[in-house]
């Protein structure tokens, strides 16, 4: 019989199959010599109180049950050579596209992706303009380019998505491409950002190798119409490629293509979304707030938190929490300021950030509803133009220490940060609009309530946090995925108001993609 439980280890317990196997045998009521395969389904931290305790879920196999290796090979994807099959167009070489193109390969399409930027090793270069030079390269860099905005921005996995698709799938391709795979059973699994760019390359080559094209440095910026169907693509240097399908995985940050499908008077709607400021706290704070305790157990990963509270009628709650992490530079255009977060796959940097934002509804944008569906997107622009002046019109960050900021007051100075470009003492208190400073002001008192030691002079804010999220939405018909105008474009992912996150874009992608499989 096959024993499946849940056994809670000591951090250090856990960390060594030789420590953690003889202690499932002893839960299990087997003696260890009978035990032929032990499997972990899931690992967790449960840091409620000051004993932290590891806990896996796990599968006992007994020499009386039979596990089948085979089971688990038959599992691994399998991909067909699709050079001279009907070719399907994606826009977007982001999580929506890539995982797209995986699953038209499966089932004997051939994917055909335009991607804007450049691929993952030539991005490095404009990521490195951006960081030392101030230079912000339109096409390529954190948000734009192969693998989308989550190659360079930390690679966190988790998502409560499930529902929308097959996650496990979505992990294991992952594997297959040269992740670690702690990510199939980890509650909260992370890439890191020094990690994915390879498992990228190598999705791209998996995509080639099968018959698929990839065409980098490929903006689209207009098409042509017959009937209510896309013809034509028409790429910025003026070439025009005939296409039969459209998946369009263009990524929260395409305001261009946004502006397209307006001037064409394509149906588009205004979403909810959320602004805010990048909070930097020491990642030493943090574990000892989440560990209780001095010194983080060396068994024990950097401690992540989760904060939300109500202000005012609206959410407001930490974004892309980043343990052992470091602050970046995201702006898409010259004169922006966006300020994301991401780590590596150690977590070793000695700083914790997150976005710290407020829901922000339609509703609250009266001022820009001359704009229709895309107030939310010139709302953004406006307060990304505010910051980069208030920085000293660079990447040079306004910023402010926390309880200043919710003081109402500019710092005399600034703690150290792990933002590269550099910070500038500035009231953004002032800078943000006030429906959104003053939650901010009352979070962060709140949070330090709910995280004794969070609230802190140590803390430090820089804005603008402004792309957690596309303040459109690309309109589609349920079940078949496609506009309801244009009947062959399958708008997915995040830049089409569906999804949130490298995981749940990933598999909008697969279901768009089956979709237009299943059409035949």
């Amino acid at each position: 019989m096959i024993r499946e439980f849940e056994i809670a280890l000591s951090p250090k317990e856990a960390s060594n199959p030789l420590l953690y196997l003889p202690l499932i045998a002893q839960k299990a009521h087997v003696p260890d010599t009978k035990i032929n395969h032990t499997a972990i389904l899931k690992r967790s931290i449960d840091a409620r109180k000051g004993n932290i305790l590891i806990k896996l879920k796990v599968q006992v196999f007994t020499h009386d049950d039979h596990y089948d290796v085979s089971a688990e090979e038959a599992q691994k994807s399998r991909y067909q050579d699709v050079h001279l099959k009907k070719p399907v167009a994606i826009i977007g070489a982001g999580p929506a596209g890539l995982f797209a193109a995986l699953t038209l390969i499966e089932n004997g399409l051939k994917p055909v992706i335009f991607e804007r930027g450049k691929d993952v090793k030539e991005r490095k270069h404009d990521l490195a303009a951006l960081n030392r030079e101030h230079k912000v390269n339109p096409d390529s860099n954190y948000c734009f380019g192969e693998g989308g905005a989550g190659t360079y921005s930390d690679g966190k996995l988790y998502t409560r998505s499930n529902k929308r698709g097959n996650v496990k799938n979505i992990l294991q391709k992952l594997v297959e491409n040269g992740a670690n795979t702690d990510i199939l059973i980890d509650a909260h699994p992370h890439i890191g950002t020094d990690k994915l760019p390879n498992i990228i390359a190598s999705i791209r080559q998996t995509i080639l190798d099968a018959g698929g094209e990839i065409h980098f440095n490929t903006c689209i910026e207009d098409f042509e119409l017959e009937g209510n169907k896309i013809k034509t693509l028409i790429d910025r240097s003026g070439t025009k490629m005939d296409v039969e399908e459209v998946i369009l995985a263009i990524g929260h940050s395409s305001r261009e293509m946004y502006r397209l499908l307006q001037k064409k008077n394509i149906l588009l709607e205004a979403k909810s979304f959320a602004v805010g400021v990048r909070a930097e706290h020491p990642q030493l704070l943090i574990d000892q707030i989440q560990y209780h305790a001095p010194q983080r157990n060396p068994f024990l990963p950097a401690a992540s938190y989760s904060l939300v509270t109500q202000v005012e009628n609206r959410g407001v709650f930490s974004f892309c929490m980043c343990p052992g992490g470091m602050m970046i530079p995201s702006a898409t255009a010259d004169e922006q300021l966006v300020i994301n977060g991401m780590s590596n796959s150690q977590r070793n940097s000695p700083f914790a950030n997150s976005g710290i934002v407020v829901s922000v509804e339609p509703e609250d944008l009266a001022e820009y509803q001359k704009f229709g569906p895309l107030a939310g997107l010139y709302f953004q622009e406006d307060l990304e133009k505010a910051m980069y002046i208030a920085g000293g019109s660079s990447q040079v960050a306004p910023a402010q220490r926390i309880t200043d900021f919710a003081k109402g007051k500019i710092s005399a100075d600034l703690p150290k940060t792990s933002y590269i470009p550099g910070v500038k003492s500035a009231p953004l208190h002032e800078i943000l609009p006030p429906f959104i400073g003053r939650r901010l002001q009352q979070a962060f008192r709140d949070f330090g309530e709910k995280m004794k030691g969070y609230y802190t002079s140590n803390g430090v804010i820089l804005g603008v946090e402004s792309r957690t999220s596309s303040p459109v939405r690309i309109p589609r018909v349920d079940e078949m995925m496609n506009h309801p105008q244009i009947l062959n474009l399958y708008p997915c992912g995040e830049g089409a108001g569906y999804a949130g996150g490298i995981v749940s874009s990933a598999m909008d992608g697969v279901n768009a993609a089956l979709v237009i499989v299943n059409k035949g």
